[in-house]
C-alpha cells in the first residue's frame, strides 16, 4: 500500500504510514460504522473498475492471450520444471499466495459470512465458494495477464508486487491508470486491515471479556500497520505468515471433517426444498433438534414455493 502510493504520488512511506495508522485508530476506536457505509459504495466501484481495465487490456492484446496462457502452464508444469523441481515450487508458491489471497480453508471468512442475512446457510456457502473463484481465478488471472502482456516485467528484476502491476497497466493504458490503481489498492488494503481487525477482536471477545485486552490488541494493530507501511522489508512477513496459515488450515480442515455429517444433513434439506419447487429454500432449525442452534437467528416460518 505504501509502495503503491510512493510509486504513483511520490509520497514518503512515513507519511503514508502515519495517515494509515491514524485512520485505523479512528475506525477501531469508534468510527467503523461510518467507514463501513463508505466502503460498501467505494470498494465495489474500484473492484469493477479494476476488472474493467484488465478486460480492456486483454481485448487490446487478445491475439497474444492464448500464447501467454500456454507459457504460464508450460513454465509451471513443463518437463524441465518437473525435473528441476520448478513444478513443486510453482505449486507450493501458488498454494501459499492463493491462501493469502482468498483464505479458502482457513476458517476466517465464515466469521463474516455468518453475519449475512440469508434464508438458508447453504445459500451463503455457495456465495462464499463463488467468491474464491472470483478472487483467485478471475482477478488474479487478470492481473497476471496485464503483467505478462506488457513489456515491463523482466524475470529477476527488482521491480515486483503492486509497483509491477502499476507500471504494467500504465504501459497499456497510460500513466493515469497508476493513480486509479493506487487509490484502489489503498481502499482494498485498508478494508482488509479493518476486516482482519474485526476477526481478531471477535475472537478475542471469546477468549476474554477484559476490556484492557481489546485495548492492547488495538494498539498492537496500529503499531503493525505503521511498521508494515514504513519498513522497506515488510514483505518478510510472508516468512512468518505462511507457516501460521498452514497451522490455521490444518486445524480448520480437521474441524470441517468433524462437521461434514452435519453439512450433509443441511445440504440434503436444501436440495429437498429445491426439488419440491422452492426457488429460495428457507432454513428451519426445528428440523434439527439435536443441534445447538440459535433459533432466533432464523426466520423459521414455513417456506412457501416461489
Amino acid at each position: 500500500m505504501a509502495g503503491a502510493a510512493e510509486n504513483a504520488f511520490g509520497l514518503n512511506r512515513w507519511i503514508t504510514g502515519i495517515v494509515l495508522t491514524a485512520g485505523t485508530g479512528w475506525i477501531v476506536f469508534g468510527g467503523m460504522h461510518r467507514i463501513a457505509k463508505a466502503s460498501d459504495i467505494i470498494v465495489p466501484i474500484m473492484a469493477f473498475g479494476y476488472i474493467a481495465m484488465a478486460l480492456v487490456v486483454i481485448v487490446i492484446n487478445i491475439l497474444q492471450v492464448p500464447g501467454v496462457l500456454i507459457d504460464i502452464v508450460a513454465n509451471a508444469f513443463g518437463f524441465r520444471e518437473a525435473v528441476g523441481g520448478g513444478m513443486g515450487a510453482a505449486i507450493a508458491q501458488g498454494l501459499r499466495r492463493g491462501l493469502f489471497s482468498n483464505e479458502a480453508g482457513l476458517g476466517s471468512a465464515p466469521n463474516v459470512a455468518a453475519t449475512a442475512d440469508v434464508r438458508h446457510p447453504i445459500s451463503q456457502g455457495i456465495t462464499q465458494s463463488f467468491s474464491v473463484f472470483i478472487d483467485t481465478i478471475v482477478i488474479c488471472t487478470c492481473t497476471a495477464l496485464m503483467i505478462l502482456l506488457g513489456d515491463v516485467y523482466v524475470p529477476g528484476a527488482e521491480i515486483d508486487g503492486v509497483v509491477l502491476t502499476q507500471d504494467s497497466l500504465a504501459s497499456h493504458l497510460g500513466t493515469w491508470t497508476s493513480y486509479f490503481l493506487t487509490i484502489a489498492v489503498l481502499l482494498f488494503a485498508f478494508s482488509s486491515i479493518i476486516y482482519n481487525y474485526y476477526l481478531g477482536d471477535n475472537a478475542l471477545t471469546v477468549l476474554t471479556k477484559n476490556p484492557q485486552a481489546s485495548l492492547v490488541f488495538k494498539l498492537i494493530l496500529m503499531a503493525i500497520v505503521f511498521v508494515g507501511a514504513v519498513a522497506p522489508g515488510a514483505t518478510a512477513i510472508f516468512f512468518f505468515s505462511d507457516p501460521m496459515m498452514g497451522v490455521l488450515a490444518l486445524v480448520n480442515l480437521l474441524a470441517l471433517m468433524m462437521l461434514f455429517p452435519i453439512l450433509r444433513r443441511i445440504l440434503r434439506d436444501f436440495d429437498e426444498q429445491r426439488a419440491a419447487g422452492v426457488h429460495r429454500p428457507r432454513f428451519d432449525p426445528t428440523k434439527f433438534p439435536d443441534l445447538d442452534l440459535d433459533h432466533s437467528a432464523w426466520d423459521h416460518r414455513e417456506a412457501a414455493p416461489e
